[in-house]
């Protein structure tokens, strides 16, 4: 992401930016899977940005639980695609993350 533009996701939304199509697609013989085999979108990625949190029916605000750096596993289509200066990346609440991979 270029330094001029700064993405700033609201509420309980994170910026992720996905994970290498060809990741997991290279079996242990070393033979490269390609990408035409699979189209479906990434369901990886890294945590660019995070919002505040999801605001409660009583005015707080729960912190989201993922931060920027985290590697997340998220719901194939729970995610909203974007195209920043030429580059792809999803937006994505926190219900649909699944879980911080490790």
């Amino acid at each position: 992401m270029s330094t001029k533009t700064k993405i700033i996701p609201l509420a309980d939304r994170a910026l992720v930016k996905a994970g290498n199509p060809n990741d997991g697609k290279k079996t242990k013989f070393g033979i490269i899977i390609p990408e035409t085999i699979d189209k479906e979108r990434p369901e990886t990625g890294e945590v660019l940005a995070v919002g505040e949190g999801k605001t409660l029916e009583n005015g707080e605000v729960l912190p989201m639980k993922v931060k920027v750096g985290d590697t997340v596993l998220f719901s194939k289509y729970g995610p909203d695609e974007v195209t920043i200066e030429g580059e792809k990346y999803f937006i994505i609440r926190e219900d649909s993350i699944l879980a911080v991979i490790k």
